[in-house]
């Protein structure tokens, strides 16, 4: 493995202004490495874990490094590559984009990102609806006619239009069923197994991150408490918080120990 596919915090000390919500969180993801999860309770610092590893959020203390380089300083051409490598999926699934806009559009704009960042895919947009289980007559559909759950599988298509180094997932499936939920994550794990992509997925669901993840760090109060697959690390740790997202789920933990 290169430097070139690794994104790594060190020691990452961050916040949105004011007080850190993070303190001395280290992490590192890489092409080709397995699943990682976090979770956590409300307020802890995923969502700025994640904004911190994209540069849209500037560490106070601590590096967080994309092939070596700071991503908060990344030149021109490197952001451009940067971000057909590194993708992210949000909740909120397709923010800022017009709702007008056909899924077609949304998806071509991952498949420009990918030729601006050097990494044309060859897929077409009925390979990427294949991706996540749309069928074709998606593609004319203007994204204000979509649902929550629908738009955020567009947003994931979007992100592998790239086929991307690391996958950020932050709560991406939130607005499916859970049979549909289990579906997608099965289908992008599959997918990213097969494209060699890096997956860091940030949600409460605790079945998810199981199902998808080999390693899950537990995040409180800015810090990792435990980390391990995540069946052991909910039987094992003594941490109080961790105690208490055993017990909310009792027979998921149940079944996996």
């Amino acid at each position: 493995m290169t430097t070139s596919h690794i994104l790594q915090a060190r020691d990452l000390w961050a916040g949105h202004g004011g007080e850190d919500v993070l303190r001395g969180v280290s992490i590192e993801l890489a092409a080709g490495q397995e699943p990682v999860g976090i979770v956590g309770p409300s307020g802890v610092g995923k969502s700025t874990l994640v904004s911190a590893l994209l540069g849209e959020v500037k560490p106070s203390s601590g590096t967080v490094t994309w092939g070596g380089r700071t991503v908060t300083r990344l030149g021109r051409r490197d952001k451009k590559t940067f971000k057909a490598a590194v993708r992210r999926v949000s909740q909120d699934g397709l923010p800022g984009i017009d709702p007008a806009s056909t899924v077609t559009h949304v998806l071509k704009s991952g498949l420009t990102d990918a030729r601006k960042g050097g990494r044309p895919s060859g897929q077409s947009i009925e390979d990427l609806l294949d991706l996540v289980g749309l069928e074709h007559r998606y593609a004319d559909r203007p994204l204000r006619t979509l649902s929550g759950g629908e738009r955020q599988r567009v947003a994931l298509a979007r992100a592998l239009a790239t086929r991307p180094d690391v996958l950020l997932l932050d709560e991406p499936l939130t607005a499916l069923d859970p049979t549909m939920r289990g579906e997608i994550a099965g289908r992008v794990k599959e997918t990213a197994t097969r494209l060699g992509t890096g997956v860091l997925l940030v949600s409460h669901d605790l079945e998810l991150v199981h199902r998808m993840t080999s390693t899950a760090h537990l995040l409180v109060d800015g810090e990792f408490v435990a980390s391990g697959p995540l069946q052991q690390v909910l039987a094992e740790s003594e941490h109080p918080v961790v105690r208490e997202l055993a017990q909310a789920a009792p027979l998921a933990v149940q079944r996996w120990t």
